[in-house]
């Protein structure tokens, strides 16, 4: 499961209208390494300096995409285009952060579907508090697909 660091706010109820919708945020797309460990806060503080180190030597425009968070997992669809760009379980995520310096970026790690690999992926985001925002989002997202679960097989 996803590590919560957060505590889950008082008005979490009515939170979870919205989040069943999905939740947007427009982010750029940083990069991609592959890690380790599925999660860790070292891990993950590593996996963002080399991400971070790449990206600023490439001198390329980063991909702006519309990152959706929902229970079901998070989604990302190019934001010019609107074209889908990947679809991540839920069950699929194993950690997500906000760097402590890089504190614009949140980063996700992930099992990718094809090769079982640990992927750990940054997006940047206009703002600090954005990129807590969709920690935290992914964080309910995550305590929600578990009560769900819990819900589903509690009667059998």
């Amino acid at each position: 499961g996803l590590s919560v660091f957060a505590e889950l706010p008082e008005s979490w109820a009515d939170m979870q209208e919205p989040l069943l919708e999905g939740m947007c945020f427009t982010l750029k797309y940083l990069g991609m390494t592959l890690v380790e460990k599925p999660k860790g806060e070292d891990m993950a503080a590593a996996a963002i300096r080399r991400i971070v180190a790449t990206a600023r030597v490439g001198a390329r425009k980063f991909q702006k995409v519309i990152l959706t968070v929902s229970p079901r997992g998070i989604s990302l669809q190019d934001a010019d285009t609107k074209e889908m760009v990947e679809n991540i379980s839920i069950y699929r995520i194993s950690y997500c952060t906000t760097d402590k310096l890089q504190n614009k970026v949140f980063a996700y790690v992930a099992q990718s579907q094809e090769s079982g690999a640990l992927e750990c992926h940054a997006f940047l985001s206009p703002k600090k508090k954005i990129a807590q925002a969709v920690t935290l989002t992914v964080a309910q997202a995550f305590q929600m697909a578990l009560d769900l679960w819990e819900a589903t097989h509690a009667g059998r």
